[in-house]
């Protein structure tokens, strides 16, 4: 991992081990945690047109409480790459490689449509 990344993952480490909550954060209560905070994201953006969703974050009071919101979705991700042992920017660049594969850029530019794909292939990767 980046020296950033490891000195993050260390600090939420000692976050955690300072508060004794390790006990607590098996994984599915970490996958419940990252759903939760995901919810809490999404909800900044409830009602707010399609259209209007990046002058809406561009509001200072909403891009501060959407910035808390992805941080605390990316701390419960990250706390569950630390329980797991998952090398999370090998695991981004693995999926990345297959999902590379499975929407090459000429198929898929410009297109939110899903492109055909093999029958058997049993790769998720929306």
């Amino acid at each position: 991992m980046s020296d950033r990344l490891d000195q993050l993952f260390s600090e939420l480490r000692a976050y955690v081990d300072e508060r004794d909550w390790s006990r607590f954060h098996d994984p599915k209560n970490l996958a419940m945690l990252i759903s939760s905070e995901a919810g809490e994201l999404l909800a900044e953006y409830r009602w707010v047109p399609d259209t209007e969703s990046d002058s809406y974050t561009a509001d200072p009071a909403a891009r501060e409480r959407v910035t808390s919101e992805v941080a605390d979705v990316a701390i419960a991700l990250f706390n569950l790459c630390i329980r797991l042992d998952i090398d999370l920017p090998t695991a981004v660049l693995m999926k990345l490689a297959v999902i590379r594969r499975n929407y090459p850029a000429d198929a898929v530019r410009g297109s939110a449509i899903r492109p055909p794909r093999p029958s058997g292939r049993g790769d998720s990767d929306r």
